[in-house]
């Protein structure tokens, strides 16, 4: 959270109208029993992140050396000096996995090339801090649905070879809790695809974690139609290789979450004309307010640069207008019955209704079948604390200012 002030202070007590906490993240099956000691937490600028050890992997160790290397040489190898020791052992996990990685596609190769045919993905879309975790994990309670978990999007070059005995091997090396909030981690959650895109090589804006002072302002590969041909085609077949890799793992149903993915609607829709999006967007001051903390936490942990953080604003707001910039021009594009919106206050004061709102206007059918463990997951749900947000003015004025039509037209107020 950045910088507060006592008398511009978010008000939680109307229903949860501005910011519920979102809930850990969960598979198969789901968690009623969670306590609210599992909520997510606001903590000041002074305290510290979730202590994330020396030994513990970064995203980094999921790559091989034809993508680490040229990662490296861009920013011309310049990380910090206390870094150094993580770049040593990045380097040497890249060899392991460039050698696990031509194994995997020796002993699957086959089953590659004709992955399992699968209906089509159904995608989580929304930005960053707004609720797409707690949305992935409502609707990973209906078992037609799967997910890429962890250690998939960490080591997608050979997951298929090595997930059974390399996560039994070092799962002790994962933190219970990730470092920004008290969601809780391991290798078999749900994670983002947009990881294992970015160490099977393709563009991707998260590659700005590694060196986070010697990268632009602005989010590169965010909106892949601003990509050179050649590389929105490598963007593209890096998704399709995934997936079909998921398929040869789970031939159910996948469902993708990944905040990028937000500025891609209307490439992803060319490439899966039946996909369906599933948007959830949530009051953009308190968005702004935990997006800052999200940054600042990642480029702390999986950094390999010390980053000051005074480019950080600049960059949220960037990747913001340009990701939502790339949405509103998309979304007129997306036929009937394939994109739904969700507001996160409302999902949170009626996950039951909103579900079944969402599953009718989809076609995703069926919904009695996870009606049940939705009611149930929605009653372990009001045991959860809430969170106060406290603002600088400054900012709260400058997002009134730039994110105005999505103010507008999510019917957000100005705190």
């Amino acid at each position: 959270m950045i910088g507060s002030s006592p008398d511009i202070r978010v008000s939680l007590s109307e229903a949860a109208r501005q910011s519920q906490p979102e809930l850990p993240t969960a598979g198969h099956p789901p968690l009623p029993h969670m306590t609210s000691a599992s909520t997510t937490k606001t903590v000041p600028p002074t305290q510290k992140f979730h202590a994330y050890p020396w030994w513990s992997p970064r995203f980094w160790h999921g790559m091989p050396l034809r993508v680490w290397l040229p990662l490296v040489a861009e920013h011309h190898a310049r990380a910090s000096l206390t870094r150094w020791g993580l770049m040593a052992t990045i380097t040497a996990a890249a060899a392991f996995n460039s050698t696990a990685e031509a194994l995997s596609n020796a002993r699957f190769r086959r089953r590659l090339q004709s992955p399992p045919s699968t209906p089509p993905p159904l995608f989580i879309i929304g930005h960053w801090r707004s609720g797409t975790t707690l949305l992935h994990e409502l609707l990973m309670l209906d078992d037609r649905f799967c997910c890429p978990n962890t250690y998939q999007c960490f080591a997608p070059g050979h997951f298929l070879l090595t997930e059974s005995f390399m996560t039994a091997a070092i799962g002790w090396m994962i933190p219970s809790k990730r470092p920004m909030d008290d969601v809780a981690a391991g290798w078999d959650r749900p994670q983002e695809d947009e990881f294992a895109l970015m160490n099977m090589g393709a563009p991707s804006p998260y590659r700005r974690m590694a060196f986070p002072v010697t990268s632009p302002d602005v989010p590169v590969a965010l909106d892949v139609t601003g990509l050179a041909p050649a590389d929105l085609v490598r963007w593209q077949g890096t998704l399709r290789r995934f997936l079909g890799m998921l398929a040869v793992a789970d031939p159910r149903r996948p469902v993708l979450k990944s905040p990028p993915h937000t500025a891609r609607v209307g490439v992803l829709a060319g490439m899966f004309p039946e996909a369906r999006f599933l948007h959830v967007v949530r009051d953009p001051f308190v968005v702004f307010s935990s997006t800052m903390r999200l940054w600042r936490s990642l480029h702390d942990v999986q950094g390999l640069q010390v980053d000051p953080g005074d480019r950080l604003e600049r960059y949220v707001f960037a990747a913001f207008e340009e990701m939502y910039a790339a949405f509103d021009r998309d979304r007129a594009t997306i036929p009937e019955g394939r994109l739904h919106e969700i507001r996160y206050e409302d999902l949170v004061a009626d996950p039951v209704g909103r579900l079944a709102e969402a599953y009718e206007r989809l076609g995703l059918e069926d919904f009695a079948r996870v009606r049940g463990p939705l009611e149930d997951h929605a009653r372990s749900m009001k045991r959860y604390r809430t969170n106060t947000y406290s603002h600088d003015p400054r900012i709260v004025a400058e997002v009134a200012r730039r994110w105005r039509p999505f103010i507008d037209r999510y019917g957000y107020e100005v705190p």
